[in-house]
């Protein structure tokens, strides 16, 4: 049986990273897509040259043009340009807006049956202006953002009760940045809610260093930003999709009710399958709980209002 083929655009550190986790699993053949002469090229011969010590046998090829992308079961976006100093969130989204647009366009005209998996941020305005620009439907286009957010968060929790990752789960929702809500309720080790297990000064001070992951590493590296966990949470999300396990996974999906949110993309737990994003699980949520993703969804809802101004020129 054929391996289904997963096509990533944009070659820089988390791109590569992801296309390392997927060949490694051995989940897809992976194809590389950059505008950097060489680049993709490099990076997929490299990792293909691994297989032998690795003992994969996923085929990883590389291209500067969209031709490779024809056939791809999930179209990966990470393309585009992180925020520079001095720079204004809008100046970004109008920056990322002509970037991703242009990928996703032409994207949707080789792909037509692709599931589209956004990375580049901001987020969950990349996310909208996918399906605005793909016109794919809502359970084909999604943002990876609450997989990594959730990741972090139980990475903090597992240091903080000095106690192993795997025992430890958590759920982020929201937009992807400071107005994401975590939920200590449904974040626990091996069942046990945390809040049964910590202070709330201490779950306070986690939530805090969950929203500010990003900024976090930023500010260590100096110079880029994260991508071992990026990369990863991408494959988490494109494996979920191929390998039928119907993950529960938080992800960037489009909501049409569900939480009391309409026309707006957020961040919500939702079960994965091969035709895409199959169901958005409600929670229940505290009053204070809803007001938090209730605003960070309205923070979103006022970007996607500026994508619609950028592409109406």
């Amino acid at each position: 049986m054929a391996r289904p083929k997963v096509s990533i655009v944009g070659a820089g550190a988390v791109g590569a990273t992801a296309a390392h986790w997927l060949a490694e699993r051995g989940v897809a053949d992976v194809h590389l897509v950059d505008i950097i002469e060489g680049l993709p090229q490099g990076k997929a011969l490299d990792l293909q040259e691994a297989a032998p010590l690795r003992g994969y046998d996923a085929r990883v090829t590389g291209a500067n043009n969209y031709d490779g992308v024809a056939g791809s079961a999930v179209v990966v976006v990470t393309a585009g340009i992180p925020r520079k100093p001095g720079m204004t969130r809008l100046d970004l989204l109008k920056v990322n807006t002509g970037i991703v647009g242009g990928v996703v366009a032409e994207v949707s005209k080789r792909a037509r049956d692709a599931i589209l998996v956004m990375v580049t941020n901001p987020l969950d305005m990349m996310t909208y202006l996918a399906m605005r620009k793909s016109g794919f439907p809502k359970t084909r286009v999604t943002g990876m953002a609450g997989v990594l957010d959730s990741a972090r968060f139980r990475t903090f929790i597992a240091l903080e009760l000095n106690v192993s990752v795997k025992d430890v789960d958590a759920m982020v929702l929201g937009g992807h940045g400071d107005s994401m809500v975590p939920l200590p309720r449904y974040s626990t080790v091996s069942g046990v809610p945390i809040t049964e297990l910590l202070p709330q000064e201490r779950i306070e001070a986690l939530v805090k260093r969950t929203r500010e992951g990003g900024a976090e590493i930023v500010n260590l590296l100096k110079q880029g930003s994260a991508f071992y966990a990026p990369g990863l949470s991408i494959v988490e999300m494109v494996q979920g999709f191929l390998l039928e396990e119907r993950r529960l996974l938080p992800c960037c999906c489009w909501l049409e009710g569900e939480y009391g949110l309409n026309g707006v993309f957020a961040g919500v737990p939702a079960i994965l399958s091969r035709g895409g994003v199959e169901k958005v699980v409600e929670l229940k949520l505290t009053d204070s709980e809803r007001a938090m993703l209730t605003k960070s969804a309205e923070e979103v809802r006022t970007g996607q209002a500026d994508v619609d101004k950028i592409l109406a020129g």
